[in-house]
């Protein structure tokens, strides 16, 4: 059996796999970021995982001579530096297995769109990121910078976007609104969310949630549309591969996938496979179906 792993910040979906691309169970712990975690902490983690998963066996007879023989461990905070000290830390936890692997999730987000084909990967959720992946590897990737200088496409980027057409007149005065109403907040809470409180990029992207219930607004569908045309030109024009389908993964993706096929149409792409999330890609990958 394999062991495959998908993490956020804020949660780690893990999905283990049999034969013919089975999986067997779904577990969901805390989200793993060597970034910003010690390594007791995310010790902790895996052991209360492997603590699970053997709860899981033993209450399967069918599974009970069939190991975990690999692990794959997907993450946003998987960056080069950290990538040896998670495999380090997996296999203390897992210390049978024969393979262990730890990777960014833009690898994960390329290997579950784009399996063993060539093609531009993306991530369009909170924050927004791209690759060029030749069926293999990343061999190109745009800088995102974060959703002060770049993450065009991302949640936080359209809220910001929004907050600033609700306020400067550009957008309907009765949509802001229906907005404040909806938020329980005044102008003057807004612009303090924005600027004196934490994680100002998700209180951002929270806006997705009154956007895409207003998209009948037209200028409105439009700023999400260009929002996605401005993704386009600033991340995946860089890789000079029109031949290519533009496949993404993550919130934004899914939930406005109409609007990002209008987006990608219109600057010239193709758009190919959009998912919500990377485990299904990520099993029929590793799993070799």
């Amino acid at each position: 059996m394999i062991l495959i792993a998908d993490s956020g910040s804020t949660k780690t979906d893990w999905a283990l796999v049999g034969d013919n691309c089975t999986t067997v169970c779904n577990l969901q712990t805390e989200g793993i970021t060597p970034i910003h975690q010690s390594e007791e902490h995310i010790s902790m983690v895996l052991q209360s995982v492997a603590q699970m998963l053997s709860s899981q066996i033993s209450d399967n007879s069918l599974l009970q001579n069939h190991p975990i023989t690999s692990v794959y461990f997907y993450g946003s905070g998987i960056i080069a530096a950290k990538k040896a000290q998670m495999e380090q830390l997996l296999g203390k936890v897992f210390t049978h297995t024969e393979k262990i692997e730890a990777h960014g999730d833009l690898l994960g987000a390329a290997r579950a769109l784009c399996g063993h084909r060539a093609g531009i990967a993306c991530i369009l959720g909170t924050g927004a990121n791209s690759c060029y992946y030749d069926g293999e590897q990343i061999v190109q990737n745009t800088p995102p910078l974060g959703y002060i200088l770049g993450d065009e496409g991302s949640g936080a980027v359209l809220g910001k976007l929004f907050l600033n057409a609700i306020f400067k007149g550009a957008l309907p005065s009765a949509l802001r609104d229906d907005y404040l109403q909806s938020v329980g907040m005044s102008y003057a809470e807004v612009i303090d969310r924005v600027y004196r409180q934490p994680m100002a990029n998700r209180f951002l992207a929270s806006t997705s949630l009154f956007i895409g219930t207003h998209l009948s607004c037209e200028p409105l569908r439009q700023l999400v549309v260009d929002n996605f045309r401005a993704f386009v030109r600033f991340n995946v024009d860089a890789y000079h591969r029109r031949d290519l389908p533009i496949n993404a993964i993550g919130s934004m993706a899914w939930h406005y996938r109409e609007q990002l096929h209008e987006a990608v149409v219109a600057e010239g792409y193709t758009l190919g496979i959009v998912a919500k999330s990377p485990m299904e890609g990520l099993v029929q990958y590793h799993g070799q179906c």
